[in-house]
């Protein structure tokens, strides 16, 4: 299990688009399990929507990519403090079943399809309360910065 301290480390990101509360299975080069707690508190909520407060799509898919993220770098055992970072390379599939609102805990999980030359493909779903929410499959490129 990693906590937001440890996925602090394995992710460049941060307020307010740290999309990844904690981890809680990990396997190296296989699979991960994350989560997030959707709050009111959350500041997209001001525009999206004022009266009926629904986590945008696209935000879903991003915390799918940084759950990647976390499974590659530590299935690499790297960082980004050393000049690597894991950038969209692709998205398909993409479906969306349910809409996540304030007071849910949205699951991703994550499971390595294949790794080719630098790039990575996930098979990708969001769960809430075992309710499928968001499907997809990602492609995310590790490239180095700096």
């Amino acid at each position: 299990m990693l906590d937001i301290l440890d996925v602090r480390k394995y992710l460049p990101h941060r307020y307010p688009f740290l999309l990844i509360d904690r981890v809680v299975e990990l396997e190296e080069g296989k699979r991960i399990v994350a989560y997030k707690n959707i709050t009111i508190n959350e500041e997209v909520f001001q525009g999206h929507f004022p009266h009926f407060p629904v986590f945008p799509g696209v935000m879903l898919i991003e915390a799918m990519a940084q759950a990647c993220g976390v499974l590659g770098f530590k299935t690499m055992d790297k960082t980004p403090d050393e000049g690597s970072i894991y950038l969209f390379a692709g998205i398909d599939k993409v479906r969306f079943k349910r809409q996540v609102v304030p007071g849910d805990q949205v699951y991703f999980e994550a499971e390595v399809v294949s790794v080719k030359r630098g790039i990575w493909k996930f098979d990708c779903v969001a769960r809430v309360d075992d309710e499928l929410v968001t499907s997809a499959t990602i492609m995310c490129a590790d490239r180095s910065v700096g």
